[in-house]
């Protein structure tokens, strides 16, 4: 971020002093009731956890961005100067440096020498997070009391779901280290990824067919990645925003205005993606982190 006179350091404290107070007396519950002028501007990189995808209103259908997905509610509520949106469905590390399709240039071109705020949600299709789904959902769908699809990424003694988790750590590496060289004054805010499953363990097969021993194992999966993104957050000068611990309790196995991530069959987001609580749910998190 910028750097600011003395007058408006003294203004910035008492807007973060007042809003702190506002969220302990339970007024923060809407992130567009307060905003942070000290933000000049605002860049969103990402996959489709961050475009949205799915949820209504969808304004950008190559990249499955929504109105209304984490970072229009963040820009609202901070009010910057300048914002700019590049998050993209299907979108891996490569694509922060190369285009992804006709209409989504390489992210990274949106960031420039005054950017003083950048958000990142990438990974998930770096292991290939659509292609595990399918798997695991197809074989649970034959064996629904057993761990097939454990069985088939771990038969050879090697858990190759861990192995493409670690071959992914210097890709998040790299995409920060990148971001950094092109905003040098940006404050970068890297995300995990929110709850699928039940935390607990356990499955809804009559939700989604993933069988009751892959539930755990995808579960610990999951949380290996959010744990690989901290790490490679912290150790590249980023800080990583937690928006797993929040959601549970609000997985595809939860009922319709209880859960924030939709089953594979909905109109109300991509399956197994955030729908609009969920997207709300991430602003607030990574708004809780910027100020």
């Amino acid at each position: 971020m910028r750097t600011v006179s003395k007058g408006r350091r003294t203004g910035t404290l008492l807007a973060a002093t007042t809003a702190a107070l506002a969220t302990m007396a339970g007024l923060g519950a809407n992130p567009a009731q307060a905003a942070d002028t000290a933000i000049d501007r605002y860049v969103a990189l990402g996959d489709s956890y961050a475009s949205g995808a799915g949820v209504p209103d969808q304004v950008d259908s190559a990249c499955t961005r929504s109105n209304r997905n984490y970072p229009a509610l963040v820009n609202a509520a901070l009010a910057p100067t300048g914002h700019q949106d590049v998050t993209c469905g299907g979108a891996t590390t490569v694509h922060m440096t190369s285009a992804q399709n006709a209409s989504a240039p390489p992210q990274f071109n949106a960031l420039s020498s005054d950017t003083d705020l950048v958000t990142l949600t990438i990974g998930g299709n770096d292991i290939g997070f659509a292609n595990i789904i399918l798997r695991c959902v197809s074989l649970g769908a034959f064996n629904p009391a057993g761990s097939p699809c454990k069985s088939s990424y771990t038969w050879t003694g090697t858990d190759r779901l861990t192995a493409t988790i670690n071959a992914t750590a210097p890709k998040i590496a790299a995409a920060v280290d990148g971001i950094r060289q092109r905003a040098p004054q940006a404050r970068i805010l890297v995300t995990g990824y929110p709850a699928i499953l039940p935390d607990d363990g356990s499955n809804c097969p009559s939700v989604v067919s993933i069988a009751k021993g892959d539930a755990p194992w995808l579960r610990d999966t999951h949380k290996r990645l959010n744990t690989m993104i901290a790490a490679q957050a912290a150790a590249h000068g980023a800080q990583y925003v937690d928006t797993y611990t929040k959601s549970i309790g609000h997985d595809i196995c939860k009922p319709v205005g209880t859960r924030w991530m939709e089953p594979l069959v909905t109109s109300a987001a991509a399956p197994f993606h955030p729908n609009a609580a969920g997207e709300r749910a991430m602003a607030d998190r990574v708004l809780a982190a910027a100020r």
